[in-house]
C-alpha cells in the first residue's frame, strides 16, 4: 500500500505520518509489543510456560529482554505457569526376586549420550480406566528413547519400551540402565533382556523415588502439561495424546530448564556439532 493510501486508511495526514515512522519507539509502545509476544507465547504452550521458559523462547527468537521483565509483564496480565502436584506411588517392591545395587546414585548430569539410562512405570487416568506408561530415558539429554502403554502393568510394558530404546539408539555395552526396584523390572524376564544387551542393572533403594528423581519429574510434567486438562473417554485416545506429548512436544519442541532451555533434540545435535569441532 502506497504512502498517501495507508495515510488515508489510519486517518492521517503524510505530513504527521513520515516523522511519527521514523520516531525512536516508546518504552511503552516496545512493553506493549513485547507482552503481546509473551501471551502468544504462554497460548502456544496451552498455559504451561512460566516466565523462565517463556524468556527462554523469547531468547531463541533473538528478543532482547530479561527473564525479570517477562515476570514482571506476565504478573500485570495474571499469567502464570502450571506447578506440578504429587502423584501416587505404583512401584511393588515386595516380591522375591534378586534387587540390584544403587550405582547411580542420582548422578543424573551425564556427559554423553546412550550412557546412563532411567526407567519407570506410571498410570493414567481414563474413563475406560488405566492406561498404564513405561518410558525409558536418556540422561544426557532426557530424551525419551523407548516408550509403551497398555492397559496391564505386566513385565512386557517395560519391556517392550526398554527393546525400543534399543533399536532406536543402538548404545554401545555397559551401558547404565535405573530403575525401581519393582518386580517388572526385578523380573528374570526383564534382567536376561538387559544382560542380552550387555546393560549394567542399577536400582533405586527401597521406597526412596527421590533415587530416580528425572524420570518422576518427567512424568508429572506429562501429566500437569497434557493429562491433567480432561480426562479422556478412552485408553485410545489417551495414548494418541501421550504420544503427541512424547515425540512432538517433549523431545523435540519443550525447553528444558536442566539443558539450557533446549529441547532434547537440539541439546543433542549442539552436543554432536561440539564434538565434531573438537574431532
Amino acid at each position: 500500500m502506497r504512502t498517501p493510501a495507508r495515510c488515508r486508511v489510519m486517518g492521517v495526514t503524510e505530513s504527521g505520518y513520515h516523522p511519527w515512522r521514523v520516531r525512536p519507539q516508546t518504552r511503552a509502545e516496545h512493553e506493549a509489543q513485547l507482552l503481546a509476544r509473551i501471551e502468544m507465547v504462554h497460548d502456544e504452550s496451552k498455559g504451561i510456560y512460566g516466565a523462565p521458559r517463556v524468556h527462554s523462547v523469547l531468547k531463541g527468537e533473538q528478543v532482547r529482554c530479561s527473564r525479570h521483565r517477562v515476570a514482571r509483564l506476565m504478573r500485570s496480565v495474571g499469567r502464570r505457569g502450571k506447578g506440578r502436584k504429587q502423584d501416587k506411588v505404583t512401584t511393588d517392591s515386595d516380591h522375591a526376586h534378586p534387587v540390584a545395587e544403587n550405582l547411580l546414585m542420582r548422578r543424573f548430569n551425564v556427559a554423553e549420550p546412550n550412557t546412563v539410562w532411567a526407567a519407570d512405570m506410571t498410570f493414567i487416568a481414563t474413563s475406560e480406566g488405566w492406561l498404564y506408561l513405561a518410558v525409558v530415558l536418556d540422561l544426557h539429554s532426557r530424551m525419551i528413547a523407548g516408550w509403551s502403554m497398555g492397559s496391564r502393568l505386566t513385565t512386557d510394558l517395560p519391556l517392550a519400551a526398554l527393546k525400543m530404546a534399543f533399536d532406536r539408539r543402538h548404545p554401545t555395552p555397559d551401558l547404565l540402565h535405573h530403575s525401581d526396584r519393582g518386580s517388572q523390572y526385578a523380573s528374570k524376564t526383564y534382567q536376561h533382556a538387559l544382560k542380552g544387551m550387555r546393560m549394567t542393572c542399577s536400582m533405586s533403594r527401597k521406597g526412596d523415588c527421590f533415587d530416580n528423581a528425572v524420570v518422576e519429574a518427567f512424568f508429572a510434567s506429562l501429566k500437569r502439561e497434557e493429562c491433567d486438562r480432561a480426562r479422556c473417554p478412552t485408553r485410545d485416545i489417551a495414548q494418541q495424546h501421550v504420544f503427541a506429548y512424547l515425540e512432538q512436544c517433549h523431545n523435540r519442541k519443550r525447553h528444558h530448564s536442566s539443558l539450557n532451555y533446549l529441547s532434547p533434540v537440539n541439546f543433542e545435535a549442539q552436543h554432536l556439532a561440539r564434538q565434531h569441532r573438537v574431532a
